[in-house]
């Protein structure tokens, strides 16, 4: 299988085979891992969706303003971190061939060419009612993932390592540039600042935040610390590769995922935690949590061959991510029905208004992943 966020796993030239060495193999932890990702993408749109009812939801399940951190803004990070740990995990022997650069960017292509689909398809049906913007979800996992693919067999662990890091501090120095025509810079107030004045110049209409401070969250500057991103999941990657001991390679995980959180925390005191901006530190942060969980269910599920349970939760989304991730798009109108949200309307007087928005968004979800687990017990998995 191909998703959004994952190179099909294959043989890798390592040598002989140590029998602990998972290089190439397709690892439980990891499609469980993005399958929780995925089921919270859901959730968070969802959720999102709802709200635009007029009811009251969880803010931790709505992505901050500007500067802050939530659950909701663990989502799309974890899914650009699991696509450096699937370049890794997953690379070839012919990686760095003619054959498999076509491979790779034809891939990338087609991701981008999906989320511009997926994102216009309102438009699309309505001229005038809505509006175009160029940068999405999966043109930016489109554009980060050919990156790293094509870096990954040409540059060993610590030249990556360095490039990453020059990478968020080179952002960093971007983010403080004064913004030409002036005003003043001020990372802490949205659109104010030379990566923002960027998107306004580049995409000018065509980006999600209008007005004179107006960005994107998917923007150009932005995909830089994307880049630094995917590169630390390839990191962790490799040491997944390492054919080293489940409970070895486990505690290396979370010792890495315990650095980069307590490292963007720190760094979040001079260059704050947005997820608009894509900040160094948001993604040290962002990044962290998604090793560290990386590492305990690398502990929980890969220390034996048990193959995978077909038509289950979180490895169904897990194995067909693109197909999950197109289906909610597509279903995602249904939210706005009046069907989907009986539920809320018999619960609100019982368990309170909170409580009961969650029911539609968990019916919703639901929803999706009843014909996705029906494809994966069948097999069926959406290549891209």
């Amino acid at each position: 299988m191909t998703t959004a966020v994952e190179t099909s796993p294959g043989p890798v030239a390592t040598g002989p085979r140590d029998p602990h060495d998972r290089a190439g193999r397709r690892l439980r932890s990891l499609d469980l891992l993005r399958g929780v990702t995925v089921a919270g993408m859901i959730t968070v749109n969802a959720t999102a969706g709802v709200q635009s009812l007029d009811k009251p939801v969880f803010a931790t399940l709505l992505h901050a303003d500007w500067a802050g951190f939530t659950l909701a803004d663990t989502v799309f990070p974890a899914f650009l971190t699991m696509v450096g740990v699937s370049i890794a995990v997953s690379a070839r022997g012919d990686a760095g061939g003619v054959a498999a650069t076509r491979r790779v960017l034809a891939r990338a292509v087609r991701l981008i060419l999906i989320g511009l689909l997926l994102g216009h398809m309102f438009f699309l049906a309505d001229f005038h009612k809505y509006g175009v913007r160029l940068p999405g979800v999966l043109q930016r996992i489109g554009i980060v993932f050919a990156i790293c693919a094509l870096l990954y067999p040409r540059m060993g662990m610590r030249a990556r390592a360095i490039a990453a890091g020059g990478l968020l501090i080179g952002y960093w120095m971007l983010c403080l540039l004064p913004v030409p025509g002036g005003g003043a810079t001020d990372l802490w107030v949205p659109g104010h600042n030379f990566v923002s004045w960027v998107d306004r110049i580049v995409f000018g209409e065509w980006r999600y935040v209008k007005g004179a401070f107006g960005y994107d969250p998917e923007g150009l500057l932005g995909t830089l610390p994307a880049v630094a991103q995917a590169l630390l999941g390839t990191l962790a990657g490799d040491v997944l590769r390492r054919g080293l001991p489940v409970m070895r390679t486990a505690k290396t995980l979370l010792i890495a995922g315990l650095a980069g959180i307590v490292t963007g925390l720190a760094w979040g005191v001079v260059f704050p935690i947005a997820k608009n901006l894509w900040t160094s530190s948001f993604v040290l942060l962002s990044t962290g949590l998604t090793i560290m969980l990386l590492g305990l269910f690398h502990y929980w599920f890969d220390r034996d061959d048990r193959p995978a349970r077909k038509g289950d939760l979180f490895g169904s989304f897990g194995r067909n991510a693109i197909a999950a991730y197109v289906l909610h798009e597509v279903a995602s109108i249904i939210l706005t029905g009046d069907a989907i949200q009986l539920p809320f309307k018999w619960l609100a007087p019982v368990t309170g208004t909170q409580i009961a928005a969650l029911a539609p968004v968990a019916l919703f979800v639901a929803i999706v992943w009843y014909p996705i687990a029906y494809m994966d017990k069948r097999g069926w998995y959406l290549r891209v």
